[in-house]
């Protein structure tokens, strides 16, 4: 998969391109669903399939009171992209200049470049200034670009009849339901960053931890513990080498030091695992409980070893 950091990095010539385009935050499956429809129609096409996104949420810049936290990162988000067979992202730096281009301009700007012959979006895509473009405008101006235009429609849940939304996923995650938030996003919910020094309490304690740094990409569910899984990225193999985890999310209330929520996780049965400077995808595949206050450390160990025995039976 080819990745282009803005429009001025397509080559000349590029395309056919089916292109579908949106924020992509999480890479759920109604986004999956836009992405498919592209596949589909890039086989009768003859023509490569290209993600058009953006590198934050538009709102972070246009109206930030406004703006959720990201699902993903820009780095979870790219992988997410080409593990669904995409030819190619383009991520848009949305700056004001992005946010100022008409509808016209974006059309000339971002898709020319890739040679468009379809375009797909999902019933609630604006694009332009002010949010003026919409599917019907895009319609409009791929009659004289050359392109045409597909709306895809929700994705709903059987029962619930609620559209599958990047909220909904936020939701899940809040109240720490990490499986049902991985049905709804097609993977597992993740958290992606460099593991740091931290306290070595853990390692004090027989459950030696990788501490992700506070600057990290994704989501973080709630406080508790979590069965999961860490797949460290710099090991030089691709998709990387993957850990059964028992994994920590909270501030540890126990000895109160923690200013910030942190991640940490305990590889099972590693207790010399040296990760410090790695940057690792720690993934959440349910829970085991909430996060709690121990009045000693014989409490807490008893506890820790209970947890392990857990998540242990969870991954196996």
């Amino acid at each position: 998969m080819t990745v282009f950091r803005g429009p001025e990095e397509v080559p000349a010539g590029f395309g056919p391109a089916v292109v579908a385009i949106g924020k992509f935050d999480g890479v759920h499956a109604g986004h999956r669903a836009v992405i498919e429809r592209a596949q589909v129609d890039a086989a009768s096409l003859d023509a490569q399939v290209v993600a058009v996104t953006f590198d934050r949420n538009p709102l972070a810049l246009l109206w930030p009171d406004r703006c959720p936290e990201s699902l993903v990162g820009v780095t979870q988000k790219v992988r997410l992209l080409g593990e669904t067979g995409v030819d190619a992202v383009l991520v848009l730096a949305f700056d004001h200049e992005l946010a100022a281009l008409t509808p016209r301009e974006f059309v000339e700007r971002v898709l020319r470049p890739l040679g468009t012959r379809m375009v797909l979006v999902g019933s609630d895509f604006r694009f332009g200034a002010g949010g003026a473009g919409t599917p019907e405008t895009l319609r409009q101006l791929g009659s004289e670009f050359g392109f045409r235009v597909d709306v895809v429609d929700d994705v709903r849940a059987v029962g619930e009849g609620r559209r599958v939304s990047s909220t909904w996923v936020r939701e899940l995650l809040a109240d720490g339901d990490v499986e049902r938030a991985a049905r709804l996003l097609g993977h597992a919910p993740s958290v992606w960053g460099e593991v740091v020094h931290g306290l070595k309490r853990g390692r004090d304690l027989g459950f030696p931890t990788a501490n992700l740094s506070p600057a990290l990409e994704g989501f973080l569910p709630a406080d508790g513990v979590y069965a999961g899984w860490l797949v460290d990225e710099d090991e030089g193999l691709r998709p990387g080498i993957r850990y059964p985890a028992a994994i920590s999310v909270g501030t540890n209330p126990t000895f109160d030091d923690v200013p910030v929520r942190q991640v940490e996780a305990y590889v099972l049965d590693e207790t010399d695992l040296d990760l410090y400077g790695h940057h690792v995808e720690v993934e959440f595949a349910s829970r085991v409980r909430g996060m709690a206050s121990f009045a000693s450390l014989e409490g807490l160990i008893a506890q820790m070893t209970d947890d392990v025995a857990r998540v242990r039976a969870l991954l196996t």
